[in-house]
């Protein structure tokens, strides 16, 4: 088997859905084959959409996640689908480069510069060394202790340094061992979703951090992993404690141009007054973080009492 790196863009040029699936042409079907039951990390490229003179895009490594098969397009004979399983943002999106230091050595010249031909392509092996770096790094918070803050485009010599001096360096188990943890998966998803929502909840407004500088504010799944949903942002939104029991429990929902929707028999008017007056969920800056309506629309017609 082999890691490999899938290119995907903030407005993808094929049929891609990040968390369940990746539409590619035959160009890429070795490569790809090859990865089967094994893991590839995501790649957001400088071009956001298909033109070319598009931009806007981090060129940032930003998520991981298994390959589980590859099927034919039924519409297309010289495409096909990479299904993906296990998918789970980094909590601090990593820049493809350091300085000098690349993290894919693939992309670097032998005289230091970026090899474009390398960097042009959608699909790309990457050893086992430099994936496991890359993984340790996108997940710095999960693997250290859940609250190590920094920047969104890290510094990699101290996010390395502090890996280096932890516990989590010092485990011998690959780090893939530790993506399918729950425990793991839980701390990496509160993380990413404290971060869409900038810690903040959706659906009250409030921005509560404690004394000891972490924040309120929870991270809730808005199709549950028991019913198939999955630990992207996208079916996450950041919830206070309050707003996250009565989600979890379909007194509240999510209407999909992002209206609060309320049980009026489930919900006492004492806790009407914590929705925000507007009855509009916060979402985030970023479209692509906001939460996707096959997940809202789940909510609706199977936790929803209203």
């Amino acid at each position: 088997m082999t890691k490999i790196v899938l290119t995907a863009k903030v407005e993808p040029s094929y049929d891609d859905l990040p968390e369940e699936r990746y539409h590619f042409p035959r160009t890429y079907l070795r490569q790809i084959e090859q990865a089967v039951g094994d893991w590839a990390v995501y790649y957001e490229p400088r071009r956001s959409t298909a033109a070319d003179s598009s931009r806007g895009g981090r060129q940032v490594y930003f998520a991981v996640a298994r390959v589980t098969s590859i099927v034919d397009d039924k519409h297309d004979a010289s495409r096909f689908y990479a299904l993906i399983a296990d998918y789970l943002e980094f909590d601090h999106p990593l820049s493809f480069r350091q300085g000098a230091k690349y993290f894919e050595s693939s992309l670097q010249r032998d005289d230091g510069g970026t090899n474009k031909g390398a960097f042009g392509r959608s699909v790309r092996v990457v050893p086992e060394n430099e994936f496991e770096m890359i993984v340790q790094l996108g997940f710095a918070s999960a693997l250290v202790d859940g609250s190590f803050a920094v920047p969104p485009l890290i510094a990699a010599d101290r996010v390395a340094s502090r890996l280096i001096t932890s516990d989590a360096m010092q485990d011998a188990r690959p780090v893939v061992e530790r993506l399918v943890a729950r425990p793991f998966r839980d701390v990496a998803f509160r993380s990413s979703v404290r971060a869409a929502y900038d810690k903040r909840c959706a659906i009250t407004g409030l921005k509560l951090i404690n004394g000891g500088g972490r924040p309120e504010v929870q991270a809730a799944h808005i199709r549950p992993i028991a019913q198939g949903g999955t630990d992207s942002v996208r079916n996450g939104i950041a919830l206070s404690g309050t707003a996250h029991w009565m989600f979890d429990r379909g007194m509240l929902s999510i209407a999909e141009d992002f209206e609060i929707l309320v049980a009026a028999k489930s919900v006492p008017d004492d806790a009407l007054r914590l929705i925000r007056e507007d009855r509009r969920l916060l979402v985030p800056a970023r479209p692509e973080l906001r939460p996707v309506p096959d997940a809202m629309r789940y909510h609706r017609e199977n936790i929803f009492k209203g």
